[in-house]
């Protein structure tokens, strides 16, 4: 059979036209698909540095990993590893005699294939626990111990003087023992949930 120019013409053009398609399909079929990860989904992180009520500002931006696959449908929409920035809301240091700690973060964005992706979720809080009780004992039970030296040592008007400088003495037991500040080390790990839906395109 004999072909003329303008067959081998065609048939190329017919042969790249075909690749051409095939090629688009593979990439179509390759492509990140758009998911959309529904509100109150669980995004487990693990914290890549130190985080504490006496040391971080409000404001302040951490970094931080996930622990744990996103998975949509039996897909992956983010991978575990997958880099996360989030942000101090609130921090307060806890006080000596009063006032509790107060840690309150949240994730701003995650990145994925490459992609970053800005994200909302809820904070995630951490109080201290109260200890005006326990200062409270402190400062009474010196107060009490006062007395009772002053009154060995000087009768009633030793009990006198004694309590009040007892009570001093309780008191700072109070505010060297009584701060109750939060730490998150590196590599603690938290779960947030998102407060809005998110989309992202997610390999097949």
């Amino acid at each position: 059979m004999h072909l003329t120019k303008r067959s081998y013409i065609l048939l190329g053009s017919s042969l790249v036209l075909v690749g051409a398609l095939i090629w688009g399909a593979a990439t179509y079929a390759s492509s990140p698909a758009p998911m959309m990860v529904p509100k109150q989904t669980p995004i487990h992180i693990t914290l890549n540095q130190t985080l504490a009520s006496n040391r971080s500002k409000p404001g302040q931006h951490f970094e931080a990993t996930v622990s744990e696959p996103v998975m949509l449908d039996g897909k992956t929409v983010i991978p575990r590893g997958a880099k996360v920035e989030g942000r101090v809301v609130d921090a307060h240091p806890s006080g000596r005699l009063m006032g509790r700690a107060r840690l309150r973060m949240a994730l701003d964005a995650v990145q994925v294939n490459g992609q970053t992706y800005d994200i909302r979720t809820a904070s995630y809080a951490r109080e201290g626990s109260a200890h005006k009780k326990r200062n409270l004992l402190w400062i009474g039970g010196g107060a009490g111990g006062g007395a009772l030296i002053g009154a060995l040592a000087g009768g009633g008007e030793g009990a006198l003087i004694g309590g009040p400088v007892g009570a001093g003495a309780g008191t700072a037991v109070a505010l060297i023992t009584g701060k109750h500040d939060i730490k998150l080390p590196a590599e603690t790990r938290l779960t947030f949930r998102l407060a809005e839906p998110v989309t992202i395109n997610a390999k097949g």
